[in-house]
Formats: C-alpha cells, structure tokens, sequence
C-alpha cells in the first residue's frame, strides 16, 4: 500500500530539474552559457493536475532562460480542448531570446488523426508565445533550432525540415518520437536532438527496463544516447502523465547550459 500511493500521489509531481551541459559545434560567442530548457510532455487536460502543471511553468520561469523548447504533447484529448490549452499556456514558460515548440501525437486529437486540432492548437500556442515548428526552423541569433512534427500523425519530414539548414552553423533538432532518429532523411545532419514521447517508461523496476515504452526501439528510454552519424540524443523523461503513476522515474524539466563543442 506505501508502495502503491507514493507511486501515485508523490513521484509523479516530484519533479526534478535535469541540469546538464549541451556543447554544440560552432555555437556563437553571444550564445555561451546561456541556458536552453526544454519541457515536454505535459499533457494538459483532465489526467495531469493544473496546479502542478502552473507550478513547474513558475519553478521554469524562476530560473530565467534565454531558451525554452517544448517538445511536444501539449494536451491529452478533452472536450474542452482549445479553452483549457488557452488557459493553461497563457501562463506558461517562456524564453527571453525565443520560445519554441513542436507537436507530439495527442497534440493531433484522438488516434493521432486530426490535423485540424494541431492547426488551431498552433494558433492557440502561438497567441501565448509559443512558435510550434512543423518541419521548419527558427534562428536565434545565430543557432538553428529545427523543429519535426510528429511521426505517428504521419507528418515528420525530415528533408523538408532540413533542406535550409548550414552546415557550418550551431543546430539543434527537436523531434518528439526517439524513433526517428532510426528513420531515412536526416541527410549530413550531425548534431543533438531533443525528444520526448517516453515518460521514461512511467514505472521502472529496479535494474530492470521499463516495461511498457511506446518506442520500436526499446533502448531509448530516457537520458543521453550516442547514435550514428555523429548525432546525440537527449531523450526528457516529461512532466505529464496519461496515467497518475510514476515509480523509478520522475518527471524532468532539463536545464540545458550552452557550450562550444571540441572541434
């Protein structure tokens, strides 16, 4: 029984703030040490608490980032979808220098199969603050920070997303899902990608993998992966839930410090 209600009334609103360097090849001067957060995950609506969600919004805001990347599943599916997503996200975290998004699959209504929904859901974002990249990209004074929309709603395109970008230029890639990175199109693409999708798991024995990962690929769990082509993962574990559960694995929030790589 002690078991069970810490595994679901503490662990999961017992966020941890994950702060870790993120060195970057070709990273402006004006950029160092500055501080990118990346939250993903949240899952507004009827499963995850507004308290708690408003809280992690102020506990980011504290921590006065230059950045802030949301990488994907802003809402769970609700009838009240697009008021409670104002509501919520009026309040929400936001960079002094660009505050940036890209959708996860329940960002695309039930079964993953509403465009519509992402198209007012981006709108929505956008009115408080939020830029939602669906395989485009954005420049922040000098880094390129690209943005894949999601690949269970059938929308990621890497090559379309980036098809601009400079080679010879600090960059970052946001993609929901870690599978993609297993995926054709990432061309000469050489650097970090930020994702979510996982929770972790949710529930992880000890020593033992999660059981239950919504990914093909079952290594990617949470946390730092090397993969081919000179590329690294960084996969946050989320604020949210669909379920009120964690054991193992809390809720993150990461706190990401910009550094120039070792060229």
């Amino acid at each position: 029984m002690a078991l069970g209600g810490y595994a679901a009334f503490v662990e999961p609103h017992w966020l941890e703030i994950v702060s870790r360097p993120l060195p970057l090849r070709g990273l402006p001067r004006s950029l160092e040490s500055k501080t990118l957060v990346q939250l993903s995950d949240l899952h507004v609506g009827p499963l995850a608490s507004d308290a708690y969600i408003l809280e992690t919004f102020e506990r980011v805001s504290r921590l006065k980032p230059e950045i802030v990347v949301y990488t994907g599943d802003f809402t769970s599916f609700q009838s009240n979808l697009f008021e409670n997503t104002e509501r919520m996200y009026a309040t929400a975290s936001r960079g002094s220098l660009a505050t940036l998004g890209i959708f996860g699959n329940h960002d695309y209504g039930w079964n993953w199969a509403h465009p519509d929904i992402a198209e007012r859901l981006a709108a929505i974002l956008g009115s408080c603050g939020i830029k939602i990249l669906r395989n485009d990209s954005s420049d922040v004074e000098g880094l390129q920070i690209v943005g894949m929309d999601d690949l269970w709603a059938n929308k990621f395109d890497p090559k379309h997303a980036l098809a601009k970008l400079r080679q010879d230029a600090a960059s970052i890639v946001l993609s929901h899902n870690p599978d993609t990175v297993d995926l054709p199109g990432w061309g000469n693409y050489q650097g970090w990608i930020l994702s979510g999708h996982t929770h972790g798991g949710q529930c992880k024995p000890p020593f033992l993998p999660p059981p239950i990962l919504p990914v093909v690929n079952r290594r990617y769990t949470a946390g730092e992966f090397d993969l081919a082509g000179n590329r690294r993962l960084y996969i946050n574990r989320g604020v949210g839930h669909l379920a009120q559960v964690r054991f193992g694995v809390r809720p993150e929030v990461t706190q990401f410090t910009l550094t120039p790589a070792d060229t």
